[in-house]
C-alpha cells in the first residue's frame, strides 16, 4: 500500500511553511505559518464552514505553539464540547508534520453564523506537548487547560500562555476554504527591548485584518508591519499534512477490543470489518481469515483502558 495518499515529505517549493522571526528594537519575538496543501488534506471532509473556520484556526495554532515551545515530539490542541461541536483535534509534530479532525454530535445542525462558543458549549481547551520519555515507548506529557470563555480561539489561546508562561502573548489566526494562516507575537522576558516596544508592536499588529494575513506572504508582511523596528527573519521550515495511522495499529485496536467483540463487529457488516482513519481516510479491511489470523492462539481479554482519540490511527 502507497503511503502517497497519505502523508506529503515538506519540500522547499512548499507554501506551506514555519517563519520564526525577531523584533530587535521591541524586544518582541514571533512566529508565522501559512498553509496551504496541509490544510486541503486536513479539510478534506465536508464541514460546516463554522467549523472548518475553527479547526483551521486549530491547526495553524497548533504549527505556531510547536515552533515556539521545545517540541520533541508533538504538540495538540484539542477541543471538548457538549454542543454541536463535540471534539476538535490539531498536531503538529517536531518533524513540522500536521494533522487534524473535528467530530460532530449526531444530527447536530450548525448555523452559518455559529461562533465558537455556540459550538462548543460549556468547552474545554487543551494544550498537549508531548516528547519522548527516558524509555522507549513511555512519553513524557504535558498538558495545559483552559476555559474557552466568550472570546474566540485566539483570545483563549492567548489566555493561556499569559496564564504558562506569564508572558504577555497576541495572536492572530486566520482560516478560508484554501489557506490556513497565523501570526503569533510574544515579549521577550526580561527588560530586553524599548521601554515601549510591545505596546508599538501591538499597535502595529492590530492593524492587521484576517484578509491580510492570508493573502500577504511571510516576509513581506512582516516587513511591512514591523520594518522601522528591525525585524529580522530567523528560521524557516516546511511544513506538510501526515498521518501515522497503519495496518499495524489497527490491528492492535481491533485486538484490544477482543475476539467476541470484533467478530460482532464483522457479523454486522458482512463478515468484513472496515475501519477508516478519521485523519486520512485510508481504509482498513479486515475480512473473516484476517480476523482468524489476528486472534490465532490466544483470546485476548478486552482492555478498559482505550488509548485517546488521536491515539487510534
Amino acid at each position: 500500500m502507497s503511503s502517497d495518499p497519505k502523508a506529503h515529505a515538506p519540500s522547499a517549493q512548499s507554501g506551506d511553511r514555519l517563519t520564526r522571526f525577531l523584533i530587535d528594537t521591541a524586544g518582541v519575538r514571533g512566529v508565522h505559518v501559512c498553509l496551504d496543501a496541509a490544510w486541503s488534506r486536513i479539510a478534506r471532509d465536508e464541514y460546516p464552514a463554522p467549523v472548518s473556520a475553527v479547526l483551521g484556526q486549530a491547526a495553524a495554532a497548533a504549527a505556531l505553539f510547536a515552533g515556539h515551545v521545545k517540541v520533541e515530539g508533538r504538540l495538540s490542541v484539542q477541543l471538548r464540547g457538549d454542543a454541536a461541536l463535540r471534539t476538535l483535534f490539531a498536531e503538529c509534530t517536531a518533524g513540522g508534520t500536521l494533522r487534524g479532525v473535528a467530530v460532530l454530535a449526531d444530527g447536530a445542525e450548525v448555523d452559518a453564523a455559529s461562533d465558537l462558543r455556540s459550538l462548543t458549549g460549556e468547552g474545554v481547551l487543551a494544550i498537549t506537548v508531548e516528547n519522548p520519555g527516558l524509555r522507549e515507548g513511555e512519553p513524557m506529557r504535558y498538558q495545559g487547560l483552559v476555559s474557552l470563555g466568550e472570546g474566540d480561539l485566539a483570545a483563549a489561546l492567548e489566555g493561556y500562555f499569559l496564564q504558562s508562561e506569564q508572558l504577555p502573548t497576541r495572536l492572530l489566526l486566520a482560516a478560508d476554504q484554501g489557506k490556513v494562516a497565523g501570526l503569533m507575537l510574544q515579549k521577550l522576558p526580561g527588560d530586553e527591548g524599548d521601554a515601549d516596544g510591545w505596546d508599538r508592536a501591538v499597535a502595529l499588529f492590530e492593524t492587521l485584518g484576517t484578509d491580510e494575513l492570508l493573502a500577504t506572504p511571510a516576509d513581506a508582511l512582516l516587513h511591512r508591519l514591523f520594518h522601522e523596528d528591525g525585524v529580522r527573519l530567523l528560521a524557516e521550515r516546511p511544513l506538510a499534512f501526515a498521518c501515522s495511522c497503519s495496518r499495524e495499529r489497527v490491528e492492535g485496536m481491533l485486538s484490544s477490543l477482543g475476539r467476541e467483540e470484533a467478530e460482532a463487529a464483522a457479523a454486522d457488516t458482512g463478515g468484513v470489518v472496515e475501519v477508516r482513519c478519521e485523519f486520512c481516510g485510508e481504509i482498513y479491511l479486515f475480512g473473516p481469515k484476517a480476523l482468524q489470523a489476528l486472534f490465532a492462539g490466544t483470546d485476548r481479554e478486552r482492555s478498559d483502558a482505550f488509548p485517546p482519540p488521536d491515539r487510534l490511527q
